[in-house]
């Protein structure tokens, strides 16, 4: 079931064409200000910036523009149709993007749009997908586990189709689950901010979890251990900005990461181990808020930058 990484050679390449997804949505969140996040990526200057370092960029636009609203009627899922709606049409929309061989590159958003790239890779029937999910969080609640009805801590939960989540969107990609634990391994957990509940189901289903002290000590060996869990089918990888240390990168929308975790430095290394694996069809960003950052101009250029040296990686192969 879990092959090693050493049997997705058929995938390897050279990474040279980037496809940019925008999805401009904090349906999903706490409150609005994710949903920024693209345009404030671009504004930073990250297209000039993956030229510069040799890759052909190809911006194929963003998803309709979701702003949070209080959602009265499902306060325990909010907006989870909204959220819904977008993941579905990102998968539809990386769909022809990835059968074609090319490399997406997703500004999110909500780490929702995990689920919206899982659901566009099995489509590619290349054998089964892997994530590597780099975040402080599982992101394994459900509405039942929390009152907070914020979907964004939820995404994996009804990826895993754990008891509990919403029929609307575990059932939104065809057969449940998306995902089985052994295509999913997380890199920068803190596994006492889960919730009792996610920390039950993880012991349960076994999860391959490697935590936010080993990324930070060691970031490329943190990342290839996450790897070898994955299976042989193509891979995304997905990051949570929370996962960084807020004060030297103060660019989450949680703003309780603070003076822990790894440094935007050392994610950079584990990034770039990452995507250097054959099997990676996708880089996705998630849970960038940009209003946390006013204060220093330097942290959306800074990580526009380390986004442009990661890919330039994977292109180097």
């Amino acid at each position: 079931m879990n092959l090693p990484a050493r049997g997705a050679r058929r995938y390897a390449r050279r990474v040279s064409r980037i496809f940019i997804v925008g999805v401009p949505s904090s349906a999903a969140s706490y409150a609005a200000g994710q949903d920024l996040a693209p345009a404030a990526l671009r504004s930073a200057g990250l297209l000039s910036r993956l030229a510069a370092a040799g890759l052909e960029v190809r911006d194929e636009g963003d998803l309709p523009h979701q702003v949070w609203k209080p959602d009265r009627e499902h306060p325990l899922a909010q907006n989870v149709g909204e959220a819904t709606a977008s993941v579905r049409e990102l998968a539809d929309r990386l769909g022809p993007l990835l059968a074609g061989g090319g490399f997406a590159l997703v500004l999110g958003g909500n780490c929702t749009i995990a689920l919206g790239i899982m659901a566009a890779l099995r489509r590619l029937e290349a054998g089964a997908p892997g994530l590597l999910y780099v975040d402080r969080h599982y992101d394994m609640n459900t509405p039942a586990s929390t009152a907070d009805g914020a979907l964004d801590w939820m995404g994996m939960a009804h990826a895993l189709a754990l008891p509990g989540c919403v029929d609307t969107l575990t059932d939104a990609f065809g057969p449940r689950p998306l995902l089985e634990p052994y295509q999913v391994a997380w890199l920068g957990v803190e596994p006492q901010l889960g919730t009792d509940w996610e920390r039950e189901h993880a012991a349960r289903l076994g999860l391959h979890v490697v935590t936010s002290q080993a990324m930070a000590a060691d970031p490329a060996g943190a990342a290839t251990a996450a790897l070898d869990h994955l299976p042989a089918g193509p891979l995304a990888v997905h990051i949570d900005v929370d996962v960084l240390d807020f004060i030297d990168a103060p660019l989450a929308e949680n703003t309780d990461c603070r003076n822990t975790g790894p440094t935007l430095g050392q994610a950079e290394e584990a990034l770039k181990r990452a995507v250097r694996d054959p099997r990676v069809r996708t880089l996705s960003i998630g849970e960038l808020n940009p209003t946390r950052c006013a204060g220093d101009p330097d942290a959306l250029p800074r990580f526009a930058d380390t986004i442009a040296r990661v890919l330039a990686a994977a292109g180097r192969g």
